[in-house]
């Protein structure tokens, strides 16, 4: 079993927990999109949402990177592939190895922007329940002709749920490298292959053990969905967002684009 993680929902007061979860999707919709269009200036006022909304459901930031150290490995790659791949002004070169300033605010701009998401992301998984985002989604996509809406939101709730599972499958992964000493090898290669290869096992494993589980159960995509209402609250936060989000993209056509580290 999973153990239950910061990226599971966590029941709450917040004015962020009672708000209507089909707003909370299409105001993380909205600040994603944003954020891929923002330069350093927009994402760094974008920025201020996400800490906000941590500070108001009190998790802090440092445990939430904490839960995703191998997305800062991930991050760390994309840093140094857009660094040594985009041209520019160099600041260092070693034969082949050429370091320009463009390339560095580059992989800057696109790490903040993907972090930027996981925040706006894991608040939304931290306050809303499975089955009202199974609902959510299925009322957006019920106007959409061809496409399952109950089938499209039980696979996006098994893939949240599937998250703490994930993480407690790669904890333990990394437990059975420790014990068998598996960090002394100065290989990198060896040590990322000994662990993808019990992790992806392990992830299949799981996935087969909760088919037959919702077999075995008769588990069927035609269930009863709570009932969503909006109030004027939500409709409130979902103007002010949306205000400052088109603010910040005026400010990215007009102002921000000016803005550099480096000349």
């Amino acid at each position: 079993m999973a153990k239950l993680t910061i990226f599971s929902y966590h029941p709450g007061r917040s004015m962020i927990h009672q708000l209507d979860v089909r707003f909370k999707l299409t105001i993380l919709v909205v600040i994603n999109l944003v954020s891929l269009q923002s330069g350093l200036g927009g994402i760094a006022f974008l920025t201020v949402l996400p800490g906000l909304m941590l500070f108001h459901i009190r998790v802090s930031v440092f445990s939430v990177l904490k839960e995703t150290r191998l997305f800062l490995f991930l991050l760390l790659f994309i840093f140094i592939s857009r660094t040594l791949s985009t041209p520019g002004y160099p600041i260092f070169e070693y034969g082949i190895v050429s370091i320009s300033a463009q390339g560095l605010e580059a992989g800057f701009l696109m790490c903040w922007r993907l972090l930027v998401i996981l925040f706006v992301g894991f608040v939304f998984v931290h306050t809303s329940p499975l089955e009202e985002i199974k609902a959510a989604v299925g009322w957006f996509l019920k106007p959409v002709p061809g496409i399952p809406e109950q089938r499209v939101g039980i696979m996006l709730s098994l893939m949240i749920r599937f998250i703490p599972v994930l993480l407690d499958q790669a904890t333990e992964t990394s437990m059975a490298q420790k014990a068998r000493a598996v960090e002394n090898r100065k290989n990198p290669l060896f040590r990322l292959i000994t662990f993808s290869i019990p992790y992806i096992k392990r992830i299949f494993k799981t996935a087969d053990q909760l088919i037959l589980a919702m077999e075995a159960r008769c588990y069927s995509e035609d269930r009863t969905d709570p009932e969503l209402s909006s109030k004027s609250r939500d409709w409130t936060i979902f103007f002010i967002v949306s205000a400052y989000c088109i603010i910040i993209m005026l400010l990215n056509l007009f102002i921000i684009p000016t803005l550099h580290f480096f000349p």
